[in-house]
């Protein structure tokens, strides 16, 4: 009885396009003025919101989308969480970020399906292994899990890999951080949207930000495809377009936007437990939940906003995974796409007031973005409630690009992940 009524129940609620669901989250009309309007609708801009709200208590809160929450980058990236940063001051916001993922079904009460399946950073020459044992060496020192892994040890823990790599890519060895993995990129956003809203933000939805009204260098509020939205202060994290926007506000950003290749496999039988990368292949490969292959590329090559793929990229890339994939040679790639990626000279994010009073910006995350979703979201949250950064963004303020002291992460943020 149980099994027929189930089945009914499918049948009903295909046939109904989802006309009698139950709203997740509510999708209200702008009021006239807020506390705080969060621009982007993303996994950052809702976890910001969310933070907010439970950390700070300040619930007046709207998150402005020009589409749908999460399709943006967030819906478009591969989804790999992890830590093992080379700076400092890198290192500490990751893992701040990391400890929260840790925790964030439970936080959330949705299962955002965080796999600790750990992540592998190939070396393929003897430049690769110093920079790995730098790299180990320096999250040792701040308390972040690094281990070094022989030949030997990569190819019992994933079999299919060749190591010879047909001669072009041999591995010498690999850096470990098992606490890494990947997440659900669809439902972190679905899991900071619904407790934000439970705890009164409103996420406003397909409604685009045409401009902002700014007074004697103070913000005021925002312009948007539903008219004028009146705010004490706002906060952007539009991953693809803070140099758009920071323009509309009357000032520049040192961001340059490329397009991020990736693609999915069909899908197969579970043939790779964890996540392996490399900087010199420009590639990383995971198997999804669902037995797709899930490979990452490096950008484009040009400035573009674009979210799609481009074949020259994504043919490079199949032919140095295939490399030391060989198994992959008899798989055919399902779909490929693109997305955009805000990248700042030293492959640091920013995480800052404005010359433009009470106008906060989050952004420049390069192709680090998903994995720090809860620890951005929450340092952003601090920022803007307190007006100033907290110890962990304090660094990643505009200023470091009028002081030099920057943080170069290109090393540990070199191929897109």
């Amino acid at each position: 009885m149980t099994r027929r009524y189930s089945i009914f129940a499918l049948v009903r609620n295909a046939l109904s396009y989802h006309e009698n669901w139950p709203q997740v989250w509510r999708s209200p009309e702008p009021r006239p003025e807020y506390d705080v309007i969060i621009v982007g609708g993303g996994g950052h801009g809702l976890a910001t919101a969310y933070y907010l709200a439970k950390e700070h208590g300040i619930t007046n809160v709207a998150v402005i989308e020009r589409g749908w929450l999460g399709g943006g980058n967030t819906g478009r990236n591969t989804t790999i969480v992890r830590s093992n940063y080379l700076w400092d001051e890198s290192a500490a916001l990751y893992e701040h970020a990391l400890k929260l993922w840790e925790g964030l079904s439970r936080e959330l009460n949705f299962n955002v399906m965080f796999s600790q399946r750990g992540v592998l950073n190939l070396a393929h020459n003897q430049h690769d292994l110093r920079e790995l044992h730098r790299r180990i060496n320096a999250n040792r020192l701040n308390g972040i899990d690094s281990e070094f892994l022989t030949p030997r040890q990569i190819q019992a823990m994933v079999p299919i890999m060749d190591l010879r790599g047909n001669g072009r890519y041999p591995v010498l060895g690999a850096s470990l951080q098992r606490r890494g993995g990947t997440a659900r990129h669809d439902a972190v956003a679905w899991g900071y949207a619904r407790q934000a809203d439970a705890r009164g933000v409103d996420i406003i939805q397909e409604c685009p930000v045409t401009g902002f009204r700014i007074t004697n260098g103070r913000i005021e509020g925002v312009e948007t495809g539903k008219g004028f939205i009146r705010a004490k202060k706002v906060g952007v994290v539009v991953a693809g377009h803070a140099s758009v926007l920071a323009n509309m506000a009357g000032f520049r950003l040192p961001i340059t936007s490329l397009p991020l290749q990736a693609l999915v496999s069909e899908p197969v039988k579970p043939v790779i437990d964890t996540v392996v990368m490399s900087g010199a292949v420009h590639a990383y490969v995971s198997q999804s939940d669902k037995g797709e292959l899930v490979i990452g590329a490096g950008v484009d090559k040009y400035v573009g906003y674009g979210q799609r793929g481009s074949l020259p990229v994504t043919e490079e890339t199949l032919a140095a995974v295939c490399e030391l994939f060989p198994l992959f040679r008899r798989m055919r790639m399902m779909r490929q796409w693109g997305g955009i990626v805000d990248t700042c000279p030293d492959a640091s994010p920013i995480i800052s007031r404005t010359p433009v009073e009470n106008l906060f910006f989050n952004c420049g995350w390069g192709t680090g973005g998903f994995k720090a979703t809860p620890g951005s979201g929450w340092v952003f949250a601090y920022t803007i409630a307190r007006g100033e950064p907290h110890p962990l963004n304090a660094a990643f303020s505009l200023d470091r690009f009028r002081t030099g002291y920057l943080i170069d992460e290109h090393g540990a943020a070199a191929v897109a992940h």
